[in-house]
C-alpha cells in the first residue's frame, strides 16, 4: 500500500519518542478512506498497521466491545488515537475538537487534523484556526 494523505500509516512510536521533548503535534489522521477500504483486513485480519498507528494492540477488543456500526470505525480510530496521545501526557482531544476534512467531489470524510498539546493555551489558538477553516480539501481553487 502506498503512503500518503489517504493512508493511516503513522507510527505512534515515532510520536512517543518525540514526546520526550516538550513539543506539540498537529497530526493528520488519514483514516477516512483507509479505514473504510481496509476495514475487514484491519479488524478481522492480522495486520499490525493500526496497532502501530495507535501504539496498542487492545483496540480490536474495545471495538468489538463497543459494538457500533462499521460506519463509525473512523471516529473510533480517531478517539483511540487521542487516548494514546493522552497516555503520553497530552490533553484529552475529543472528536468535536478535531477538524474533519472531506473530499470535494463526493463530500466523503478523508481525514482529521488534530492538535495535541500539554498546554491548554495551544487550544485557544487552535479554536481560532478552526473558525477560519472549511471542511473541503480544495486548497488550490
Amino acid at each position: 500500500m502506498s503512503r500518503g494523505p489517504f493512508d493511516f500509516g503513522i507510527k505512534f512510536e515515532t510520536l512517543r519518542r518525540l514526546s520526550a521533548v516538550f513539543i506539540d503535534f498537529v497530526v493528520l489522521l488519514a483514516i477516512g478512506m483507509d479505514a473504510n477500504r481496509n476495514y475487514d483486513h484491519y479488524v478481522e485480519g492480522h495486520s499490525t498497521k493500526i496497532d502501530e498507528a495507535l501504539g496498542n494492540t487492545q483496540w480490536r477488543e474495545r471495538w468489538k466491545e463497543v459494538g457500533i456500526r462499521r460506519s463509525d470505525f473512523r471516529q473510533f480510530l480517531a478517539s483511540e488515537f487521542s487516548m494514546s496521545m493522552e497516555s503520553l501526557g497530552y490533553l484529552r482531544k475529543p472528536l468535536d475538537r478535531m477538524k474533519l476534512v472531506r473530499s470535494v467531489d463526493r463530500n466523503l470524510p478523508l481525514y482529521y487534523l488534530a492538535l495535541f498539546s500539554r498546554n491548554g493555551m495551544a487550544f485557544r489558538f487552535w479554536v481560532d484556526v478552526l473558525k477560519c477553516s472549511t471542511d473541503q480539501t480544495a486548497f488550490w481553487h
